[in-house]
């Protein structure tokens, strides 16, 4: 019995369909979503400026950015507002460096300026101050060290292995011998102070790399930090010679410090509060900034 006849027609659009891929439709991305309009008492804060501000804010994402710099020219609105209410105008003025300030930067000290007052800080509140923060009045330590570095930059894997067995190869001949150390640093380090044997003088509070404090931090005088410290030049063999403990300021000596920053403290406060109030009294839409009580 023979087979039916097919039709080519059907013939050839069957082969077409089953060779021929279906054709993909590009499904564009869908719009971002539409930041809600920023006004104050009806003034209209543009999206343009505040992205142009978020520059000034750095932030861990472009949206805390944009937020911090909508807040900024918000409250810079609300003092403007509060300055034109109050008839304030300002000379504007220019730093040391010859900058001159803004007509509108200038309103807004003005009405800073009359509108905010704070206690000066008395003998007795510096004093009290001082009592409970000597720790921050003090001379800091000075460290005298030494050290082998074996360079190596961090992302060069390899390197920065061979580094660490070099420098804990160091480490363990020190050990055994500390009057090599002149020797050893002149052959291996990478650093300038080589030439001196390692020996880095006096070194203070932030002359150093954060790893490398640390550790003078935790040295005696005399010793070897047992093992390789790892910075981003590399590895570092340290031995400390010397510390020489900070001295405590006496209050006369810091007085005048502690007066200017009670004072600026205070000032702060006080101009928090203030646009608190404003805030308060505002109409904003847009954005929640969660006015102070």
């Amino acid at each position: 019995m023979s087979s039916p006849p097919i039709e080519f027609g059907a013939f050839a659009e069957g082969v077409a369909n089953a060779s021929v891929p279906p054709k993909k439709v590009k499904v564009p991305p869908p719009p971002p979503p539409q930041r809600a309009q920023i006004t104050v008492n009806g003034v209209e804060i543009a999206h343009d400026a505040i992205s142009a501000e978020a520059q000034q804010h750095p932030a861990a994402s472009p949206a805390e950015a944009f937020r911090e710099a909508a807040r900024a020219l918000v409250i810079r609105e609300l003092l403007l507002a509060e300055a034109r209410a109050g008839g304030i105008a300002a000379e504007p003025q220019s730093d040391d460096k010859g900058r001159r300030e803004t007509d509108e930067d200038a309103m807004i000290r003005s009405l800073l300026a009359q509108r905010i007052t704070t206690p000066k800080a008395d003998a007795q509140a510096c004093r009290r101050y001082y009592e409970k923060n000597r720790a921050r009045f003090t001379t800091g330590r000075i460290f005298e060290a030494r050290h082998i570095l074996v360079a190596a930059p961090v992302g060069e894997t390899e390197a920065r292995a061979k580094a660490k067995e070099t420098a804990a190869s160091l480490i363990f001949e020190l050990t055994g011998n500390r009057s090599k150390f002149a020797e050893l640093a002149r052959i291996f380090s990478a650093c300038p102070s080589r030439e001196q044997g390692g020996n880095l003088g006096q070194l203070s509070k932030g002359s150093t790399v954060p790893e490398f404090e640390t550790v003078l931090n935790q040295l005696a005088p005399g010793q070897l930090w047992p093992v390789p410290v790892p910075t981003q030049f590399g590895y570092h063999v340290i031995e400390l010679d010397r510390r020489i403990e900070g001295n405590q300021l006496p209050f006369d000596m810091v007085h005048d410090r502690i007066a200017a920053y009670l004072e600026a403290a205070s000032w702060s406060r006080a101009v928090s509060q203030f646009i608190g109030i404003l805030m308060n009294k505002a109409e904003i839409t847009g954005i929640d900034l969660e006015p102070a009580a």
